[in-house]
Parts: C-alpha cells; sequence; structure tokens
C-alpha cells in the first residue's frame, strides 16, 4: 500500500511516538532531576529494543502490509527516537556488509552530527 495511507500512518505513528518521547522526558525530569539527560537515555534504549522487537516479529510474519511498518517503525519509534532507526541501520550495515562499514557509518553519524550541532549553534549566534 503505497499514496497518502502510508503518509497518514507515518504521521498518526509520529504523533504518538513523539507524545511518548515527551511523556518519558517529563517523568524522568520530575523523578532523577535535571542533572543528566535520562529521559533522552531511556528513549534510545527502550526505542531501540522496541526496533529490534518489532523487526524480528515482521521477518517472522513475512508478507506484511508496508503500512503497519511505516506506522510502527517510521511513525512511532521514528518519533518515539530516531537513535532506533540509527540502531537498526547500524546492525543491518554490519550483517550485510561488513563490521568496517557499520564502524564508519556509527563513526560519521556521531561524530558529523555533533559537528553540524555545533556550526548550527555557531550560525544561530551569528545571525541573531
Amino acid at each position: 500500500m503505497q499514496g497518502p495511507w502510508i503518509w497518514l500512518a507515518i504521521g498518526a505513528g509520529g504523533a504518538i511516538g513523539a507524545m511518548a518521547r515527551h511523556g518519558v522526558g517529563a517523568l524522568a525530569l520530575r523523578w532523577l532531576g535535571p542533572n543528566f539527560p535520562w529521559g533522552t537515555l531511556a528513549v534510545n534504549l527502550i526505542g531501540s529494543a522496541l526496533m529490534g522487537a518489532f523487526i524480528a516479529w515482521l521477518v517472522a510474519k513475512e508478507p506484511h502490509p508496508s503500512v503497519v511498518r511505516a506506522f510502527i517503525a517510521t511513525g512511532v519509534l521514528g518519533g518515539f527516537t530516531t537513535f532506533s532507526t540509527f540502531a537498526l541501520d547500524a546492525v543491518t550495515l554490519y550483517r550485510d556488509r561488513t563490521l568496517t562499514i557499520a564502524g564508519a557509518y556509527v563513526a560519521a553519524s556521531v561524530i558529523f552530527s555533533i559537528a553540524g550541532l555545533f556550526a548550527g549553534l555557531a550560525a544561530g549566534k551569528a545571525l541573531s
């Protein structure tokens, strides 16, 4: 199934995931305080575990409607944490290609994402 249904499934799932991420972050802040990003760590760990379980379930249930994967993997889990998708991509590269390619992807993602954030901060400061 393609077309508008995929987009609607992703959007609905993304809204659910984003609200869940906010809820986990708010609870972590209330329970554990602001001295460490516990909420972010929690959603990254939970989201990655859920992505693994979901993908394993999908593989066992082949064939499956693409709208199901779009809703859960891209929508709910993507809205909850993009780290789960990053983890899936890294494991897929390791499984399908090599440890070197997977390691390069992980290193590039982390290093260049942090560099991009610093660049964005500098640009935002310069423009304000």
